[in-house]
């Protein structure tokens, strides 16, 4: 059985995840609080002590009937894997936030590298598995809500997500930029307008993984 790696790192109720998955998987383990997208990844590959690890994130809750024992053939341990997840802010069900399958040595072998959209750079092999996996928890508070959806939209209009169909992607952007449920719908609807005028206006889309940066996006109103 691959590893299960949960990465964390102020996400407001990455403990309560954390704990759901390691009442379930007790065999988990959690890298948290390492700044640094690509850092927290190579860490989460650094702890690894399989071939391949799964990787979860702090704001997805795994469905009851996924239980991490699906295991590729000997010609497929070099493809990255990414299930579905559904996000109830928008009703969108891709694999946004979904739960990841990565070759170890592939994620290692980004340490020092600068890459915008992770989970596509790590191979030049990717499977979409079309089996809903997850749930997306990211609407915990209006900034986090905001940040998600901005990242997403900013990827999703720029079309630097490699092998992206952009028809596709522009019509689940259309869904992030109008459909808003919860209580912190309006910052996901917000967030997205704000992620697809960022590129419009020509921004520098590899800012969106400096969490610190957004945060002074989001205060000053982007």
């Amino acid at each position: 059985m691959f590893d299960i790696i949960f990465m964390s790192y102020q996400e407001p109720n990455a403990d309560e995840t954390w704990q759901r998955l390691v009442d379930r998987f007790p065999w988990a383990r959690r890298v948290h609080g390492v700044k640094g997208l690509v850092n927290a990844h190579i860490e989460c590959a650094k702890i690894s002590r399989t071939s391949m690890y799964w990787h979860v994130e702090a704001d997805t809750l795994v469905k009851e009937d996924f239980n991490f024992t699906y295991r590729p053939d000997k010609w497929n341990r070099d493809v990255v894997h990414v299930w579905r997840a559904e996000n109830p802010v928008n009703g969108l069900t891709y694999g946004n936030n979904g739960i990841k399958l990565f070759p170890t040595d592939k994620v290692l072998a980004l340490e020092g590298k600068k890459v915008t959209d992770f989970t596509t750079s790590v191979s030049d092999k990717f499977k979409a598995v079309q089996v809903v996996a997850s749930t997306v928890s990211a609407d915990t508070d209006p900034f986090n809500t905001w940040k998600s959806a901005f990242r997403e939209a900013v990827k999703l209009q720029s079309g630097l997500i490699d092998r992206q169909k952009q028809d596709e992607s522009l019509k689940r952007l259309e869904a992030w930029c109008t459909v808003g449920n919860g209580n912190f719908g309006h910052s996901s609807i917000e967030g997205a307008r704000q992620g697809k005028q960022y590129v419009l206006d020509g921004g520098d889309v590899t800012k969106i993984n400096d969490f610190v940066w957004l945060k002074e996006m989001y205060d000053n109103g982007v």
